[in-house]
């Protein structure tokens, strides 16, 4: 009776490690320390814009292109690490349409499990359990962990108060890197 019982617990045991090491695999991830991922998005840029006279019946000069305008930076700053060495620099750019995209060049992170990008009102390094307590704009998962890349700020968002981007792990509530931006 007795050594079916140890068979019982064995068996448990084993079923119960198993869950767990299951469990950690999905959360932690452990691969991702091994892995990386690149990517190169062009600068944003406006498109040519036109111009001539139309609906008249008297000769009209030919269109004449104008060259597009560049984007206008409203702030940047360069990352420093948190929880995983991170570094690059982050700009916020108004484009001459007036659509705003946060601009990362020279990304370089490390890889984890559900990292997004988000502007926020708390400052750069230090405490990162600080930034999901104030306000964020979140801007979307990270497209690469190295490389230049572009995140569109929603239309109407007010930049007002916003001090800071963060690279961050909504899994375990973690700050990667950050940088100061002063909008």
């Amino acid at each position: 009776m007795r050594a079916l019982f140890r068979r019982k617990i064995t068996w448990a045991a084993l079923v119960v490690v198993a869950v767990a090491g299951a469990f950690a695999l999905w959360a932690f991830q452990p691969w991702r320390l091994f892995t990386s991922s690149t990517i190169d998005e062009a600068l944003p840029v406006a498109t040519t814009v036109t111009t001539g006279t139309t609906g008249s019946t008297a000769p009209s000069a030919p269109p004449v292109s104008a060259p597009p305008a560049g984007p206008k930076e409203l702030a940047s700053g360069s990352f420093v690490t948190q929880e995983h060495a991170t570094s690059g620099h982050a700009a916020v750019l108004e484009l001459p349409d007036g659509q705003r995209v946060l601009r990362l060049t020279g990304l370089s992170s490390s890889d984890g499990p559900d990292l997004h990008v988000w502007l926020t009102d708390a400052t750069a390094g230090g405490d990162w359990f600080k930034y999901d307590d104030g306000r964020q704009v979140k801007l979307g998962d990270l497209k690469a962990t190295h490389g230049n890349q572009n995140y569109a700020i929603p239309a109407g968002t007010s930049l007002d108060g916003l001090r800071s981007v963060v690279i961050w792990c909504d899994r375990f509530n973690v700050a990667f890197g950050s940088a100061p931006l002063q909008l």
